[in-house]
């Protein structure tokens, strides 16, 4: 879809309400409530007409085909009505009736089909969808109450919901609206669609999503490349993060890498706010609304509370929020401002010693907002207007919202309760370019977020993604010497091995080898050979090595028998699955079975560059031991690193055939030493 697609669906001149009385009634009275400049037709089999409605028996009738139409009628009745808005050349249509393939249901299914057929390329919302408002151009198409006024710039915001995108319009929270859309089964027009389109509209500041599902990721990972491009951040909340993994997991990897976790990375590397709930999407929206991502994550947090800010330090102990220090020269300024019972540090309790000192107070906020940050906020919670005076506190906000005017740092007023940000107040904030935030929990999340989504915007790669190309085929199991082998090619160190029959060459191969050795039984069925007994460490001569090769015959007709790695820092486990939609993941973690128990993991997207790639390593606990844990020596990092990026380049080299790869673990050994792959499962579809 383009702009003109939708340009009469999204503006339209003429709007049809067609079927149910009741729900297409208050689509009208909302369409009136916002001021809806064009012409209504109702349309109604048995209606009708009254003073002010005119009421025409079928879409024939219609003087004209419309603009856009709101559907409300019976699903069986729905794919005729589509057909008729095609003949007539309407624009588009919202489809308010369910019973369609959200059903999951054979009959529904059938409606789905018969719906697209229908409506050919004609565009609709829906089925299932609880329609739209373009609060810029005044359209409501929305059979409920309409609450919003007419911005000249505001976020747009796409839901799936329907009951969710009315509750993001009853918010209190000053956060202009421009589009409220809802997209239901996404039959035809999806988020990606919409955004896409939408990027284009210069009146659109951002972009708020609630998903339950992701129809095409590549056209979502193209619009959202898009809306980048154009400088309009993206926050969403998306549903399903404790479900359970669909499919059997296979290795560690496969039951590490679901696809919330698959989704969580690509969202970090493209630079979209992943938010938990939906007070955290508007104030998140808030400030991107208010210029965009932040440029970094130094922020000063100042209150007249010690709570509050004891509070802020420790709501933001599991945030990558900084706060730094002030420069000695600067505490001395602000120290003479304050008297010496202050203490000057971040978060700044200023107590209130200056309350009603304005020119004091200016003068210390001035000083603030020279610092080398990114955003510095004022916490303060006001009391009711209605109810009494805050005429003390408003002269306090007016003071610190001058103060920022020029400066570098991003300014924020949080208040610590959303109820204490009153609307006048909201309002003092914006009218002076302040972006009032509401709850201390949700602003100090939305600070975070909208620094990650700066720093990737500044530093990152936007994601690839990597998805075969051919159809699926048979899946084989290569044994672990042939894994290795196949790894070995593309640069990734292996321990020296051997395979041989069991029992009887067990011996000499460890010989051959050097001991202390490792044996092991191998061969298609084992790909958890340590839980069927089938891996023998540190045997250590010929007469062990023998009795190893008698003990896993019993697995096995053959042994591999290859060099023990027993000088590690650290076990470190890589991986690379195909999720169904984004394509190909690499997944970094503790080796072993550590990685589940302390769900210690992290999950990228391709590109994978050495800097992704330590960056990444930087975030795990086990980083602890590769840097040298309580004077232990510290790992071979960028041997790990040339290992991991060793396994990618085989993962992209099989990008049609690769189903799954388990390296696990690599041993990091001393600096210096390298990293070798000790244990390896590759599955991949049989070649055509």
């Amino acid at each position: 879809m383009t702009a003109p697609d939708l340009q009469r669906l999204l503006v339209p001149r003429t709007v049809a309400l067609i079927g149910s009385g009741t729900w297409t009634d208050a689509v009208a009275a909302g369409a009136r409530t916002l001021g809806f400049p064009g012409d209504i037709w109702r349309v109604h089999p048995t209606r009708a007409s009254q003073p002010g409605a005119t009421y025409f028996r079928s879409v024939d009738e219609l003087p004209a085909g419309p603009d856009t139409a709101f559907i409300a009628a019976p699903n069986h009745e729905v794919p005729a009505i589509a057909a008729s808005l095609a003949r007539r050349g309407a624009g588009g249509f919202v489809c308010f009736s369910s019973g369609f393939a959200e059903t999951a249901m054979p009959a529904g299914l059938q409606l789905s089909r018969e719906l697209e057929q229908a409506a050919g390329d004609l565009p609709f919302l829906g089925p299932n969808c609880y329609g739209m408002v373009n609060f810029f151009d005044r359209v409501a198409l929305w059979p409920d109450q309409v609450v919003g006024a007419s911005p000249e710039r505001g976020v747009a915001l796409i839901s799936q919901s329907g009951t969710i995108a009315l509750t993001l319009m009853f918010n209190d929270r000053s956060l202009p609206i421009g589009y409220l859309l809802t997209v239901g089964n996404q039959t035809c027009l999806a988020a990606e669609d919409l955004i896409d389109v939408l990027s284009e509209d210069r009146r659109v500041t951002a972009f708020g999503l609630y998903l339950e599902g992701v129809k095409d990721a590549a056209k979502f990972a193209r619009a959202v490349d898009k809306a980048r491009a154009r400088g309009k951040p993206i926050a969403v909340v998306k549903s399903g993060r404790t479900e359970a993994a669909s499919r059997t997991a296979r290795s560690h990897t496969g039951a590490l890498s679901g696809a919330d976790a698959v989704f969580d990375a690509y969202c970090a590397q493209a630079g979209i706010a992943r938010c938990e709930t939906l007070s955290t999407l508007c104030e998140t929206l808030k400030i991107f609304h208010g210029g965009g991502p932040l440029s970094g994550r130094r922020v000063v947090v100042m209150g007249a509370s010690g709570g509050d800010m004891a509070m802020t330090a420790d709501v933001s102990r599991h945030l990558a929020l900084e706060f730094p220090s002030f420069p000695p020269d600067t505490t001395a300024r602000m120290s003479a401002i304050v008297g010496e019972r202050v203490t000057v540090a971040n978060p700044f309790d200023v107590h209130t010693y200056l309350w009603f000192q304005h020119a004091a107070l200016r003068q210390l906020f001035d000083e603030v907002f020279r610092s080398e940050v990114d955003a510095v906020g004022f916490t303060l919670d006001c009391p009711p207007a209605a109810n009494a005076d805050d005429s003390a506190y408003t002269a306090v906000i007016e003071q610190f919202a001058a103060a920022s005017q020029g400066a570098k740092p991003r300014g924020v007023f949080i208040s610590s309760l959303p109820e204490t940000a009153g609307r006048s107040v909201r309002q003092l904030c914006i009218a002076s370019s302040l972006v009032p935030l509401q709850g201390q929990r949700e602003a100090l999340e939305a600070l975070h977020l909208a620094a990650a989504v700066g720093e990737a915007w500044r530093d990152g790669t936007p994601p690839l993604l990597s998805r075969p190309l051919r159809p699926a085929r048979p899946v084989l199991t290569l044994d672990e010497h042939a894994g290795k082998a196949a790894l070995g090619a593309f640069g990734l160190q292996v321990p020296r091995s051997q395979v041989v029959p069991a029992p009887q060459a067990a011996a000499a191969a460890a010989a051959a080898v050097g001991c202390p050795v490792a044996i092991k039984a191998t061969g298609a069925g084992l790909e958890h050979k340590t839980e069927l007994g089938g891996v023998l460490l540190g045997v250590r001569n010929a007469e062990q090595a023998a009795a190893a090769g008698t003990r896993l015959a019993a697995l096995s007709d053959e042994v591999l028998v290859e060099q023990l790695i027993d000088d590690g820092i650290a076990e470190i486990l890589v991986g690379i699955t195909v999720d169904e939609q984004f394509g190909q993941v690499l997944l970094i973690g503790s080796g072993g079975v550590q990685a589940e128990l302390w769900q210690d993991t992290v999950t990228l997207l391709p590109p994978w560059s050495r800097e992704s790639i330590a960056t990444a390593l930087r975030r795990l606990k086990v980083s602890a031991l590769l840097d040298g844990y309580r004077g232990q020596p510290a790992g071979d990092v960028e041997a790990l690193i040339d290992a991991i990026l060793a396994i990618g380049r085989y993962a992209a080299a099989h990008r049609d055939t690769l189903v799954e790869l388990d390296v696990n673990p690599i041993i990091v050994r001393p600096r210096g030493a390298g990293a070798i792959a000790v244990d390896v499962l590759i599955r991949k579809a049989e070649e055509p």
